[in-house]
C-alpha cells in the first residue's frame, strides 16, 4: 500500500509541471490572466463611483433634448451654489446638476476623505468639517463616503500603518513657498516610508525621500527670487525614435471626479494636488521646487555625453506639480487643462534632469507624464537627452594589427 502510494506521489510531481492550472486554464478560455481581470474589476468599480458623483456638462436641454442652451446665472441652494441654464426653444430653466440624492457639496466630501486619511477619526472629522463650511456630516454619513469612494482613494489600504508610523499632524506637512507666487509644497511622509519598505525596487529610490526632507530645511529661496522659469524656456531637443505614449489611466479619473468640485478654474491645480497627496496611493509630493545651474548642464553634456542644446548664464527654476513613486520609477506629473492640445516634453525633461542632479538617481529612474481628465500622455527623459549610437561591426584582433602593418 506504501509503495502504491510513493509511486501516485511520483507520478504527481512528475507530471504537475505539464498539468495546466486553474489560471491557465482561465487565460485559455477567456484570453485574460487573473491581473487583466483584477485591473479590469478595479476599473469597474471606480468608473462606478464617477457615474454616480459627476455630473456631465449640460450640453442638451432634458425637457425637448434641443442643444441651443446658454448659462442663465446662478441658484444659491442650501449647501452650494449651482450653475443654471436657459433653453432657447422651450424658455425652460435647468441645472447640470444629475446626481439625485446627493445634498453635500462635492468638494466638502473631498475634505472628509482627506482629513479622514490624514489619520484622523471620524469624530475628528466631523468636527473639523463643521468648523471649516458651518455644515453638520454625521460620523455615518462620512463612513459611508469613504465606503463609496474607497475603490479611488487606495491609500485607505495603507491608513492603518502610515497612522502607526506618524501623527496626523506631522504625516503629510506641508509649507507655503514664496517664489514670485505662491505654492504649497507637500510631503506624504507615510508614503514615502511605506513604499521604500514594501517594494524592493523603491529602495534604490531613498535618495528621493532625503530631497524632500531638506527642502523643509536648506530650500534655496533665493535662486527662485532671481532665475528664469523652465516653463518658459524654449529648447530644440532632438526628439527622433521618442515614444510618446498615450493612455487613459487612473489619474485621468481622479481628474475627472475632482474637477467636478472645483468651481473656480483658478484652484484646480490645488484641488487635484490635494486630493491626490491625501488619498492616493502613491503621489509622494506636491509643487517641488527645483533647479538647473549652468554648471549642471556643462557636466551632463562632458560626462554624461547628454545632448542638451541649451546654454544658459543663469539659473532655471520650476516647480513639479505632482511626484509619484511606483513600479521601481520615479514619475513626474504635470497637469494640464488640455493636455491633447499642449506638449510640455521640454519642460518636463529639464525637471527631470534637475530632480536627477539633486537627488543623485540616474536618468533611467525618471518617467514624465501630462495629462488632463481625458487624455495621459508619458515617455521617458532619458530618450530625449541620449541617443544610442549604432554599433560598428566588431573586427578580430589580429585583423587589426594586419591593418596596422600595412
Amino acid at each position: 500500500m506504501l509503495e502504491k502510494l510513493k509511486q501516485k506521489l511520483k507520478e504527481y510531481l512528475t507530471d504537475r509541471e505539464s498539468r495546466p492550472v486553474f489560471s491557465q486554464i482561465r487565460e485559455a478560455e477567456t484570453g485574460q490572466s487573473r491581473e487583466n481581470l483584477d485591473q479590469e474589476n478595479q476599473e469597474n468599480e471606480q468608473n462606478q463611483v464617477l457615474e454616480k458623483y459627476c455630473c456631465s456638462k449640460s450640453e442638451s436641454c432634458p425637457y425637448c433634448l434641443s442643444k441651443k442652451i446658454v448659462k442663465r446665472g446662478k441658484r444659491k441652494k442650501k449647501m452650494e451654489i449651482v450653475q443654471l441654464y436657459l433653453c432657447k426653444d422651450c424658455s425652460k430653466t435647468f441645472t447640470s446638476q444629475a446626481v439625485k440624492g446627493r445634498h453635500y457639496p462635492l468638494k466638502l466630501i473631498f475634505d472628509c476623505l482627506s482629513i479622514y486619511n490624514m489619520g484622523y477619526g471620524l469624530e475628528e472629522t466631523s468636527r473639523f468639517i463643521k468648523e471649516k463650511y458651518g455644515i453638520a456630516a454625521k460620523p455615518s454619513t462620512i463612513n459611508n463616503w469613504i465606503a463609496d469612494f474607497s475603490p479611488l482613494c487606495k491609500y485607505s489600504r495603507m491608513r492603518k500603518f502610515g497612522k502607526k508610523l506618524f501623527s496626523p499632524d506631522k504625516i503629510a506637512p506641508g509649507i507655503s513657498l514664496y517664489h514670485r507666487q505662491i505654492y504649497k509644497f507637500r510631503i506624504h511622509r507615510a508614503k514615502l516610508a511605506l513604499l521604500l519598505q514594501e517594494d524592493m525596487r523603491h529602495i534604490k529610490l531613498a535618495p528621493l525621500a532625503e530631497l524632500l526632507e531638506a527642502i523643509f530645511a536648506e530650500c534655496p529661496h533665493h535662486l527662485f527670487k532671481d532665475g528664469q522659469r523652465i516653463s518658459e524656456v524654449k529648447v530644440n531637443f532632438n526628439l527622433n525614435k521618442v515614444i510618446i505614449r498615450e493612455k487613459h489611466n487612473f489619474a485621468n479619473r481622479l481628474a475627472k471626479l475632482i474637477l467636478q468640485g472645483v468651481k473656480d478654474n483658478k484652484f484646480r491645480h490645488e484641488e487635484l494636488q490635494k486630493f491626490f497627496i491625501y488619498n492616493d496611493s502613491v503621489t509622494v509630493a506636491t509643487e517641488v521646487p527645483v533647479y538647473l545651474l549652468p554648471e549642471d548642464i556643462e557636466h551632463m553634456e562632458s560626462q554624461l555625453d547628454f545632448e542638451i542644446p541649451l546654454k544658459i548664464e543663469k539659473v532655471l527654476t520650476g516647480h513639479i506639480d505632482l511626484i509619484q513613486m511606483r513600479n521601481g520609477l520615479v514619475h513626474i506629473l504635470d497637469y494640464k487643462s488640455n493636455a491633447a492640445k499642449e506638449k510640455p516634453i521640454e519642460q518636463l525633461t529639464l525637471y527631470a534632469l534637475a530632480m536627477s542632479r539633486l537627488t543623485g538617481l540616474r536618468l533611467h529612474e525618471f518617467k514624465c507624464a501630462w495629462f488632463d481628465e481625458k487624455n495621459y500622455y508619458e515617455f521617458y527623459p532619458l530618450h530625449i537627452v541620449y541617443k544610442l549610437r549604432e554599433r560598428q561591426p566588431r573586427v578580430p584582433k589580429n585583423q587589426q594589427q594586419l591593418a596596422i602593418n600595412h
